[in-house]
């Protein structure tokens, strides 16, 4: 009798499993929205997951990557983002702790696929006179003096190959790599490619991101900086391709820190000044800036918010990338919180924010591999691999030219990269391209902690411990990224936030809201609130809280201090209704060990030199929220 009942039991479940792809699923068209249900979530239509993903990798594919030792290609790379075991070009197995949710191989334009084209010996490579001689030289065995030779050639412009036939070719490898490891819902492989523009040897770098699939990318020629360097030329190029395919791309830019002062700069390339028609066009085609990466940190510098003790985070402030020192007065026109402070300026002067950019943050690993724990990583180039031995620490990422050490940083100044994390509903190419549209999105420094905030006009602080937060905060305010438009006469924004610690990783300091504004005298200015923090701390009689303290011991480190989770409640006490502001959270880690304290525990004590970070304090910053009157 039980075994009768035990078959009568799985044989109806049996035929339910089958039959319930065609008739049992329900498509949203099937939901009456406002009609009473039982279920509370049917109408729910709001951004409610979080995923991590890199923007910015580059794989052999990359000549400056490949050219110099790395051999992983766009298989390789999605792989290991999946979650899978890779060995890196130097020989050791790496692996994430846990898998990204979306990736972005973006790999130089120019000259895209040098590398593995000579180590297969490319019959149209070798058609060219120049692609015969590079081929030659790397297969005599002088790689580095064919990476000269190439560099020669890049940093005058001149494109020693010149074949888009070629170029295409290699692109579509990289399409169809995507094409094969993209599984929505679970991995997303997004198209793009870096424009590589340094004029002068300043960065003005950015990453072209697609939402489109490979009917619509393949057989492009990525835009290069052999086509132009003017950023304006790269939002034609992609303004075509909108035109010509119907799809969709942005661009965003990265390391303002090594432009000294055209990242964010008063006047066009042109040597124009920024006028209506140019903020316009930067604003549609460039809504994110990735403000954090491997080349050091892009939030803020010292010199410009000397009342923030968290502002000197790995700061890069030497020069560009090579042929001119750094000054003071470049500063405001490189980091991202001047910028914003800046565009708010530019709004009240000609109507529109060129400047109004949300941030996410990425790698720029140059290994395939994006590793950004500070116990996993695999550094900005083969040459920086663990087991490179001393050169993991002494390779120049900034190469002296005539100016000689001065402007030099090395390897072991290098951050552990960094990440981007996306609200949106599902992982597809789809939705997390919107999210970022929306800049609903934010930077962490590697950390994959969950940051949420939302600003209204009516919050309560009880909201903040509300079970249906993000209902509420959607409901009755805006998220990162949106806009903030007058509310009711005295009243005064109010914002909630949520920080949950990265479940593999350290736990929160505090939360902190960075407001930017423009001054009754015209100029723009920030200043920087603590809004929530763990333990007993009290802020002292200037405001300022007193440091978490420290659990860190050579590579160790434990979550006896700081908090698992933070909640805060803010209202802006400096609230002046007819001007303009903007508002981004920033989230600060209890302090934890740095890669090279994990080298050393590993490797052994290395000779590093005083300056060498060995504990440091991981972050991540949101999209900001702008309010208009």
């Amino acid at each position: 009798m039980k075994r009768l009942l035990i078959g009568a039991l799985l044989l109806p479940g049996m035929a339910f499993a089958q039959s319930y792809a065609s008739d049992v699923a329900i498509g949203e068209g099937d939901v009456v929205l406002g009609q009473r249900h039982y279920s509370p979530f049917l109408d729910q239509s709001y951004p409610n997951r979080v995923f991590f993903g890199d923007t910015h990798l580059h794989t052999s594919y990359s000549t400056d990557a490949g050219m110099i030792g790395n051999s992983l290609g766009p298989d390789e790379a999605f792989r290991f983002a999946r979650g899978e075991k890779v060995r890196a070009a130097l020989g050791d197995y790496a692996q994430l702790v846990r898998p990204l949710d979306f990736l972005v191989v973006a790999d130089h334009a120019e000259n895209l696929g040098l590398a593995p084209m000579i180590a297969e010996s490319n019959p149209a490579l070798l058609a060219i006179p120049w692609g015969r001689k590079i081929h030659d030289l790397v297969k005599a065995g002088d790689p580095f003096g064919a990476y000269v030779m190439w560099g020669t050639e890049m940093g005058a412009g001149n494109d020693p190959i010149d074949d888009d036939d070629l170029t295409r070719s290699i692109w579509n490898r990289i399409v169809s790599s995507a094409e094969r490891f993209n599984e929505p819902g679970v991995f997303t492989a997004l198209h793009g490619f870096e424009w590589t523009s340094s004029p002068a040897m300043n960065n003005l770098h950015r990453i072209v991101m697609f939402r489109d699939d490979a009917d619509k990318v393949e057989d492009l020629v990525p835009f290069s900086n052999y086509d132009s360097t003017d950023p304006e030329d790269l939002w034609r190029w992609m303004e075509t391709y909108e035109r010509d395919t119907g799809g969709r791309a942005m661009a965003f830019a990265h390391n303002g820190n090594l432009s000294n002062g055209l990242m964010f700069d008063d006047k066009r390339m042109n040597g124009e000044p920024i006028d209506v028609d140019y903020a316009e066009r930067r604003a549609r085609w460039e809504p994110l800036y990735e403000v954090t990466q491997i080349k050091g940190d892009g939030e803020t510098h010292p010199l410009l918010s000397p009342n923030d003790e968290f502002a000197d985070y790995y700061t890069w402030d030497r020069g560009n990338f090579g042929s001119e020192l750094k000054t003071p007065d470049m500063l405001p026109r490189e980091y991202a919180r001047a910028a914003l402070a800046r565009g708010l300026k530019y709004e009240a002067e000609i109507g529109v924010n060129p400047f109004k950019f949300g941030m996410i943050g990425s790698t720029d690993s140059h290994t395939s591999l994006a590793t950004t724990r500070e116990d996993n990583y695999f550094g900005k180039a083969t040459l920086g691999e663990p087991g490179a031995g001393h050169e993991r620490y002494d390779e120049n990422i900034v190469q002296p030219d005539f100016l000689g050490e001065e402007i030099t940083v090395k390897h072991y100044e290098t951050l552990a990269a960094g990440l981007a994390a996306a609200w949106a509903r599902e992982n597809t190419r789809e939705a997390i391209w919107d999210a970022f549209k929306r800049k609903e999105v934010y930077a962490t420094t590697g950390t994959r902690m969950t940051v949420r905030v939302f600003a209204g006009w009516d919050f309560e602080a009880d909201d903040v411990h509300r079970p249906d937060f993000a209902r509420t905060g959607y409901a009755r305010g805006v998220p990162m990224g949106a806009d903030l438009f007058a509310g009711p006469a005295d009243a005064v924004p109010r914002f909630m936030i949520r920080a949950l610690r990265d479940p593999d990783g350290a736990n929160l300091d505090r939360i902190q809201i960075v407001k930017g504004w423009v001054g009754g005298d015209g100029e723009p200015k920030t200043q920087v609130f603590d809004v929530a923090w763990s333990g007993d701390r009290t802020p002292d009689a200037d405001g300022k809280l007193p440091p978490v303290g420290s659990t860190v011991h050579g590579a160790d480190y434990t979550n006896t201090i700081g908090a698992a989770a933070l909640g805060g409640y803010w209202e802006d006490p400096l609230f002046d209704r007819g001007q303009r502001a903007y508002y981004y959270v920033r989230v600060l880690e209890i302090p934890t060990p740095s890669w090279l304290a994990h080298d050393e525990a590993f490797y052994g004590p290395q000779g590093l030199p005083d300056d060498a970070v060995m504990v440091q304090q991981e972050r991540a910053y949101t999209s900001p929220i702008w309010y208009t009157p």
